[in-house]
């Protein structure tokens, strides 16, 4: 059979590319729900053409979401998830940067590599294992439009964790490296802003009668960025300050926007309980601090013994097929990776195509990995009785 897959994913190489194409020049940044949604509708109708029956989520504010079954034996299904959406907001991306193929054949594109190229992939493993007459288990499927942040204006992160419920094991197909590693684990992720607000003035005139926010904000950013903790796992990013008006004005108000990465739930009330305190604290007399929108976007994508098993039968048939030697990271970015283990299933992540420079306008993979990983996911599959 793996012979019969690697011939049909040969045999289909330019429609591949083509569906690969399509996606990543279908501009769809998070915050462009027509885009998304676009990219979901094309989505949509290839796995309805491998015969899965699909249900939209959709969504006001944020990209719909899939979830998707092809038929199959009575078996638990097989899953794969995913988003169909890229962080590059700005108008014109593709038009800028489509996609594109070079003579090395290194490809580049919005979203090529992170990760319209792991959504065909998880497509093509369908077509091609319907193709050649294996149909023993359901494979599902999970694509979201609003991973990357934490699905906070939809309910895409409820439905992931019951969906994935009762699956013997999942593949997400998010970015791969070029070193052959995937990830086995995440930290989770805390998103919030810190409002602070001052006293406006004129800097000229009447400088003294001003409580300037940003001076304020500059001692929050240190204590929080403190905050850090290496042994514990714990990190804080002030990625974002926004304040003030103009040169010659003593600024009335300015907000942070801050990231923390934790590897622990035991540790939320600690971590919590020091962001509080750290807001409480006021340097500049006449100002004051809110803590706004508070919110744990993701929980952590724990390494599980069942999980390592299914990377041994990733590994394993990866050098069967001559692909080399996989190994296996824990990384800080989170995934949706997280609500399918939390479900009790065993999974793997990062096991897309590979590249590198992944939300940056310099993001790239490379086209052979495209076909590799279909057939190696493909045979994966077919193996898959070894986790029940």
């Amino acid at each position: 059979m793996n012979d019969k897959i690697a011939a049909y994913v040969d045999a289909h190489r330019d429609e591949i590319i083509a569906m690969w194409e399509d996606l990543v020049n279908t501009e769809s940044g998070s915050s462009m729900k027509a885009g998304v949604d676009a990219v979901a509708n094309k989505v949509k109708a290839a796995l309805e053409e491998n015969g899965a029956e699909v249900r939209v989520l959709e969504h006001a504010e944020a990209g719909n979401g899939l979830v998707a079954q092809m038929p199959g034996g009575d078996k638990k299904p097989f899953l794969f998830l995913g988003h169909m959406y890229t962080v590059f907001n700005n108008p014109g991306e593709t038009i800028r940067r489509p996609f594109t193929i070079d003579e090395n054949g290194k490809v580049t594109g919005p979203g090529c590599l992170d990760m319209k190229g792991g959504v065909v992939i998880g497509i093509w493993v369908g077509r091609a294992l319907k193709a050649c007459g294996w149909s023993d288990r359901p494979i599902r499927y999970i694509l979201s439009g609003d991973e990357e942040v934490g699905h906070y204006k939809s309910t895409n992160a409820k439905e992931i964790l019951e969906e994935s419920k009762g699956c013997v094991a999942c593949f997400d197909c998010e970015t791969s490296y070029d070193d052959n590693s995937t990830v086995s684990g995440r930290k989770g992720a805390i998103r919030f802003q810190v409002g602070i607000t001052g006293i406006a003035s004129h800097a000229g005139n009447d400088p003294k009668r001003g409580r300037s926010a940003i001076l304020e904000a500059a001692h929050k950013v240190i204590d929080l960025q403190n905050l850090t903790d290496w042994d514990l796992g714990i990190t804080f990013n002030v990625g974002n300050i926004k304040g003030g008006t103009v040169y010659n004005a003593v600024p009335g108000y300015c907000e942070l926007d801050v990231d923390v990465r934790y590897q622990d739930p035991a540790h939320l009330p600690m971590i919590e309980k020091n962001v509080q305190e750290t807001c409480a604290k006021t340097y500049i007399d006449g100002t004051s601090t809110e803590i706004l929108n508070y919110m744990v976007t993701c929980p952590p994508f724990k390494e599980t013994p069942e999980g390592f098993k299914l990377f041994e039968l990733l590994n394993q048939t990866n050098q069967e097929l001559g692909y080399g030697v996989l190994t296996h990271k824990y990384v800080g970015g989170f995934s949706d990776a997280s609500y399918s283990t939390l479900a009790g299933v065993p999974t793997m992540c990062s096991v897309g195509v590979k590249g590198g420079f992944n939300h940056s306008p310099e993001e790239y993979c490379w086209k052979e990995s495209i076909f590799e990983r279909i057939k190696l996911l493909a045979a994966c599959v077919m193996k898959i009785d070894v986790m029940e």
